[in-house]
């Protein structure tokens, strides 16, 4: 029952998208480099259908939500992604991982205990020609554990900067994910300019945060607290959770002229079947708690209309949804093609990877209102906020710049309210 107004997607070229559109300029001291002490203390800057704003405390979301209205949050866990070797000769070497390769699921990856591959960014790769890099790790309860990495020759997708690491370590009692628990630093983002600190470890998790391997917070989530969720409860707002693992590419500059030579990154997604099976039947509006959340449950509508044309599901390319091939379905029949699949396949959860790229002239077809950070200049996250919100995402922005919101990861957050909602 999404409220956007209707706009066709394939109304609108891609190309003729130009990123310096979409820019704004963003002091440095507006970049909030820590989170507030409470939580949902932050500012929340709420943009109403009718072209008004409103300046609210997020606490007060409880209020500004209909009360019929279903959450929906994504339970991702930030793992520690980033690895420091160092080797004989003094040589750092910092090794990011990012997606499982072998074993390919992430659950069995972090549940291995006699190692696995990761594509991984490695820096100061230079210095590290050939040979095994070694780290010592305690494991508490456990005692020291010798964590082994190995390059594989060649690169990943062309990146010169990305290879695939095999992982070994000398103790077949001790899983990957203890490993890296163990070893590894937070990856906090690289615009906050400052090294990880203990409090990112707790900080930079969401409160529903439960499946791990992200390498970036959907930071839209951490604004909840589970006394905010509580009163969200009692007021009759319903919440489910879907998981979406975030890659390193959410940070990944768009550097061409027109958005149609931007190469979307692809990010993990799953989905249970009961909530897919909510969401063909809904009556009430869907609110997306971040922009993950709304890339999950816009790319099951697409994912549901490629079901439906006897299409694999394994993974929504970037520009499908703007395809005049596209069936144009409603949300129950492209959620019920999915329901099939399931049933077909035996599977209690769908699981796919999504390169969708939501720009103007998008048409949501799930999300009827969005609760987002403040996102950088030229992002495709801030194209993601125009294609919901028009051209207004630009007195938006200066009104929160005008009224000192904090933006970015730890900053303050907006509520977009869709045409449907008062």
């Amino acid at each position: 029952m999404t409220n956007q107004e209707e706009t066709p997607a394939q109304s609108v070229d891609p190309s003729n998208i130009r990123i310096e559109d979409y820019d704004y300029p963003l002091p440095d001291e507006r970049i909030a480099t820590h989170p507030l002490a409470q939580r949902d203390s932050c500012k929340l800057l709420v943009s109403y259908p009718d072209g008004r704003f409103g300046d609210y405390r997020f606490s007060d979301i409880v209020s500004l939500l209909p009360a019929n209205s279903l959450l929906v949050a994504n339970d991702t866990r930030v793992i520690n992604a980033r690895l420091r070797f160092r080797k004989s000769t003094g040589a750092l070497i910092e090794v990011f991982v990012l997606e499982p390769v072998e074993p390919v699921d992430y659950a069995c990856s972090f549940a291995s205990t006699s190692g696995c591959s990761w594509t991984c960014f490695v820096g100061n790769s230079k210095r590290w020609k050939s040979g095994e890099l070694s780290l010592p790790v305690e494991i508490e309860g456990v005692g020291q554990v010798i964590l082994t990495a190995r390059k594989v020759d060649g690169v990943v997708d062309g990146d010169s900067s990305a290879r695939i690491i095999e992982f070994g370590w000398d103790n077949s009692e001790v899983s990957f994910s203890q490993i890296i628990a163990a070893a590894g630093e937070i990856p906090i983002p690289p615009y906050l300019n400052r090294n990880s600190e203990e409090s990112d470890t707790r900080d930079y998790q969401t409160v529903f945060s439960r499946i791990e391997g992200s390498v970036a917070a959907p930071t839209a989530g951490l604004h909840f607290t589970p006394e905010l969720l509580s009163r969200l409860a009692d007021k009759g707002i319903e919440r489910r959770t879907l998981t979406l693992h975030v890659g390193a590419g959410t940070f990944k500059p768009v550097k061409s002229d027109t958005i149609a030579d931007h190469d979307m990154h692809s990010e993990f997604i799953s989905v249970s079947r009961g909530l897919i099976a909510e969401l063909a039947k809904r009556k009430c509006p869907v609110t997306a708690v971040g922009t993950t959340s709304v890339r999950t449950l816009e790319s099951l509508y697409h994912l549901g209309c490629m079901a439906a044309s006897g299409m694999n599901i394994d993974r929504v390319e970037q520009w499908y949804p703007y395809s005049p091939s596209h069936p144009d379905l409603s949300v129950e029949e492209a959620f019920e093609a999915l329901l099939r699949h399931l049933e077909a396949t035996g599977a209690d959860y769908l699981t796919a990877s999504t390169r969708i790229i939501i720009v103007p002239g998008y048409k949501y077809r799930v999300v009827d209102n969005i609760i987002t950070n403040f996102h950088q200049p030229r992002s495709t996250l801030l194209l993601l906020v125009s294609a919901f919100i028009g051209e207004r995402w630009k007195e938006l922005y200066r009104h929160a710049i005008d009224c000192d919101y904090r933006f970015l990861s730890y900053g303050d957050a907006c509520l977009l309210l869709g045409v449907g909602s008062k």
